[in-house]
């Protein structure tokens, strides 16, 4: 039986739920400091994402013989994104809460520390830094709401990408006569 376009988005948003866990795995074992990192979470882990994105349309997109209409371009995309970032917040809500919630708190330590030298390198006054180490020092990063809070918005940043590559990827199929 051939495969789906849609059994193959969720084959590469397991992969790609893998490999987002991986990560945080190996963050969480070597070096906590990792998981906070500006750079990874701007550039790397949202390229990566975008590229687990478009290699799943791509597929999808031989699985239904060269040719896919919008609709089914971006529900390949959004299937692979939403399941990857769904497994990797999972994780770490287990990891983080259940497994060791120790580390949670050496992460809001270190994420505190990073946004102090990062205010005080842009010249933010005392008082702007003291509000926002407060309101860091109040939140629960690995809480559930506030994990669903950034999986909404993280699906929100990757649904405008993949529109964009749902609209490239399309290819309608030629008109007979």
């Amino acid at each position: 039986m051939e495969k789906s376009f849609k059994s193959s988005a969720k084959e590469y948003g397991l992969y790609l739920g893998a490999a987002l866990t991986l990560w945080t795995v190996i963050g969480y074992a070597l070096n906590l400091e990792l998981l906070v990192n500006f750079w990874v979470n701007l550039l790397i882990l949202p390229v990566a994402i975008v590229i687990f994105g478009v290699v799943s349309t791509a597929k999808s997109k031989g699985i239904l013989g060269g040719y896919m209409t919008f609709k089914q371009a971006f529900t390949s995309y959004f299937i692979t994104v939403a399941l990857g970032i769904v497994i990797s917040s999972v994780v770490s809500i287990i990891l983080f809460n259940v497994i060791d919630p120790e580390a949670a708190n050496t992460l809001k330590e270190i994420a505190t520390e990073k946004t102090i030298l990062m205010m005080e390198r842009f010249g933010a006054p005392p008082e702007k830094i003291a509000e926002q180490v407060e309101a860091m020092e109040n939140q629960n990063i690995f809480s559930l709401k506030t994990q669903l809070l950034q999986i909404a918005q993280s699906l929100v940043f990757f649904t405008i990408i993949g529109l964009i590559v749902a609209l490239i990827m399309k290819k309608s199929k030629p008109e007979t006569e």
